[in-house]
């Protein structure tokens, strides 16, 4: 019986090719989307699960309460970590975790000579062996209890193999940290997984750390600290008692700052707090992705379904034959289930072999380290098993119901269609579905490529047209060359103005700091974006002064420039009134009075609202060199500067950025979404014209005599594909009213997270409409063209 059934569903399935193909086809990209989105979910949602106490581990964040409402931060106080460990002995384990950037490793021989160097943006870690007992990271030989000691480190294996070799070889070898630091290897490290926030490289002896500051007040986001609640305590009753410890702890004027615990579950998907690894992904965005799987999915499951019901018409004698020869209902559904579970079971092939091909494509499209073997993640296994049955349910289950109900009398008479208008009625409305989808994100396609233009476009405030920035070393010795780096840059021709500085206008990472204004006793309830930079700054990136003077050339700080956002802030609009106050900084360590007011320039994103800002000169801190290099000379003069930069620091790797870059990169995980999303809306406007062009095929072939009677009679070949094309544009039209008010809404809330933002104009959604309706139109005119032109004679014939 079974064999029968795959047999006859066999001939079936190639005797009407056309149909089956599209079927296969439609079914194939359907499943292919939603493996790769499953794989990528199934990678973000992975994050840090592997950690036996995964359900007990805690991060400590600082709630920053001031006039713009409750910022959180992932850094906290330097000494909290100690503090709490001394004053809740029984949290199970407390371990520090500071995480380092750009940092220059010179591989030392046994005579202390250079080797190699290299430059780890990330992965440099301080922590303590508490680290290695709350996560689990395996050590390959070495102890984690070597960290006790300073000046030691750990290396992952991979990085020991970059560094020596061989990693066997890296025990006992010493690197040397920035020219500061040297460090003695005591042990390998497994490679950690790709989906943990914690991308380590180097490990080192949290006590290898110079003079960390003891100022509560001071908080820096590279500065973490991670606790073991004991089984029984829960986050809650644990957080109800912080605010009695920051009291104690922290001045009267910074108890407003509070300090909270949330689960490591939530690291890597609380967009608003950042993490090690540098990138969160929302629930939001999560829930985005597989609702696009499914209504893909739909779209594909949509055209086998009124392809197969549409094809009822051409088996309703073959139902109507095997009614009368004994077959029961049961037994017909389960033979067209058998022709849709081939269909299914074809197509998740063809997906297969669809996802392993364009695997590497979305890896280097989202920068996400994806397998290429999709069979390595169990979980894609187990989405098949669930995934085959539930589409041959979806499916197929409905045709066969229909198929299977026709009457033997009427089959045979032909009559099965006497009254099929809710067949058609069901159609229409399935056509209808497809369209609402693929509308629908095709309008959201756009407006998201409208936002990102707009992001990229929008001015500043600030020149970032040819301007590099190279970070240079800051030890002592590095730090005695400037004045001789600033001579050689002063020589070169390629270059119009340089600068050095702390940080650039823009940047991910920037420096808060409150402060006295005006003699006050108290200092501001908000923090302002510090920007360290030298008598230069101004004019090499095109900062415009409305008030005051220049940055005077000095080492240190003798006078602040504030932006238009921190004088409205401190209570004032004229600018030459904040001229000459003062202002006092971390208790009277710096204090100098206001020489200058600028325009607003954008410190961030635009995703956020303009900061308040102070710039000031300040030697010590400087970490960047911005220079400003004529347009026609830049490639020939960065060869230049890195000749000059070797002869400078030799030991140090030369590496710059362009500023229109690093502003870009603010906004790669839209970027990379939005290439995603236009991909999606391809495919669904493809699937969806795809189960059209069946659909159309299959109305010429039914309408066949029809069309000749009517050509017969002098009718036009214009005329007739009117006749075809009118039902459709109908449906569509319907399609783009129900589609405009789901994607206005949704577009519409996704905007509001920007401060800077598009408005939702008709034109996008007329654009989208009309991109659809001409796609359909092109698609269903071959189908109603190859109908009209047909010869008559031959259309009337009887059979």
């Amino acid at each position: 019986m079974i064999r029968n059934f795959f047999k006859t569903a066999i001939r079936n399935l190639l005797r009407n090719k056309t149909y089956t193909t599209i079927n296969i086809l439609g079914l194939a990209l359907g499943l292919s989307v939603c493996l790769i989105i499953f794989a990528i979910i199934s990678f973000e949602t992975g994050f840090d699960k592997f950690h036996h106490k995964k359900d007990r581990i805690y991060r400590v964040l600082t709630e920053f309460h001031d006039v713009t409402g409750v910022n959180t931060s992932a850094g906290v106080p330097f000494p909290l970590p100690q503090a709490i460990k001394a004053e809740y002995p029984q949290l199970e384990k407390v371990t520090s975790v500071f995480s380092n950037g750009n940092d220059q490793i010179i591989i030392l021989d046994d005579k202390d000579n250079l080797q190699n160097k290299f430059k780890e943006e990330t992965g440099v870690f301080f922590t303590d062996p508490s680290f290695f007992e709350i996560f689990d990271f395996p050590w390959i030989t070495g102890t984690p209890s070597s960290l006790n000691e300073p000046n030691n480190a750990a290396l992952t294996k991979s990085t020991a193999i970059k560094y020596f070799g061989d990693w066997k070889k890296a025990i006992g070898k010493t690197i040397r940290r920035n020219n500061k630091q040297d460090l003695k290897i005591s042990g390998i490290i497994q490679d950690p997984p790709a989906n943990t926030d914690f991308q380590l490289k180097i490990v080192v002896s949290f006590k290898t750390m110079k003079n960390p500051t003891d100022d509560w007040g001071s908080v820096s986001s590279s500065m973490g600290c991670y606790i073991l609640l004991p089984p029984g305590l829960t986050a809650k009753k644990f957080n109800s008692q912080l605010p009695a410890f920051v009291k104690k702890y922290k001045k009267p004027d910074q108890v407003n700052d509070a300090q909270v615990i949330g689960p490591l579950s939530e690291v890597h998907f609380n967009s608003k707090v950042s993490n090690f690894l540098g990138r969160t992904i929302s629930w939001e965005l999560i829930r985005t992705l597989i609702f696009i799987a499914f209504f893909i999915l739909i779209i594909a499951c949509v055209n086998f379904i009124n392809l197969s019901t549409a094809q009822a018409v051409n088996r309703a004698k073959e139902v109507g034959i095997r009614k009368v020869l004994g077959s029961k209902k049961e037994q017909l559904r389960i033979q067209f289930l058998t022709e849709t579970t081939l269909i299914v079971l074809a197509s998740v092939a063809i997906a297969l072999v669809i996802t392993v091909v364009t695997i590497p494509y979305i890896k280097n499209l989202l920068k996400l380290p994806l397998s290429n073997n999709i069979f390595s993640n169990p979980l894609i296994v187990l989405f098949l098993i669930i995934i085959i049955p539930l589409v041959v349910l979806l499916s197929g289950f409905y045709p066969s119901v229909v198929l299977s109900r026709f009457n033997p009398v009427n089959a045979l008479k032909s009559k099965s269609f006497a009254n099929a208008s809710k067949g058609i009625t069901l159609r229409k409305g399935l056509v209808v579905v497809q369209f609402v989808i693929a509308q629908a994100l095709i309008i959201g396609t756009i407006v998201i490529v409208l936002q990102m233009n707009y992001f990229n476009s929008k001015p500043m405030g600030f020149d970032k047209e040819a301007i590099i920035t190279i970070p240079f070393p800051t030890d002592s010795a590095s730090l005695a060359k400037l004045d001789f780096l600033k001579n050689k840059l002063s020589e070169q021709k390629g270059i119009e103005k340089f600068s050095l500085g702390f940080a650039s206008p823009a940047q991910i990472g920037n420096w808060y700091s409150n402060f006295k204004f005006d003699h006050a006793a108290k200092e501001t309830d908000f923090g302002a974006n510090m920007k360290w930079g030298d008598e230069n700054y101004l004019s090499t990136f095109g900062l415009q002064l409305i008030a005051g003077h220049n940055i005077p050339k000095s080492d240190t700080t003798t006078g602040f420039i504030i932006n238009e956002t921190l004088l409205k802030m401190l209570g004032m609009t004229d600018p030459a009134s904040a001229l000459n106050k003062e202002i006092n900084m971390w208790d009277g360590k710096i204090i100098a009075n206001i020489i200058g007011v600028v325009k607003d320039f954008h410190s961030a994103s635009l995703q956020q609202p303009l900061q308040p800002i102070l710039i000031a000169s300040n030697k010590e801190v400087y970490n960047i060199a911005a220079i400003k290099l004529r347009p026609l000379q830049v490639r020939e003069q960065i060869k230049i500067l890195e000749q000059v930069w070797t002869s400078i620091y030799p030991e140090y790797v030369f590496e710059y950025e362009f500023m229109d870059k690093k502003i870009a990169s603010f906004y790669n995980n839209e970027n990379k979404l939005s290439g995603l999303y236009k991909i999606f809306a391809a495919i669904a406007i493809f699937l969806s014209c795809l189960g059209l062009y069946g659909l159309a095929s299959f109305m010429a072939v039914q309408r066949i005599k029809e069309v000749g009677i009517r050509k017969v009679l002098g009718a036009s070949v214009k005329s007739v594909v009117y006749l075809f094309s009118r039902e459709f544009i109908t449906l569509i039209s319907i399609a783009f009213i129900v589609a405009s008010a789901i994607a206005y809404y949704f577009m519409k809330q996704w905007l509001q997270e920007y401060t800077y933002r598009i408005e939702i104009s008709w034109w996008i959604f007329l654009s989208a409409g009309l991109l659809s309706l001409f796609i359909a139109i092109l698609t269903v005119s071959s189908q109603a063209i190859k109908a009209a032109v047909a010869n008559p004679v031959k259309s009337l014939r009887s059979e």
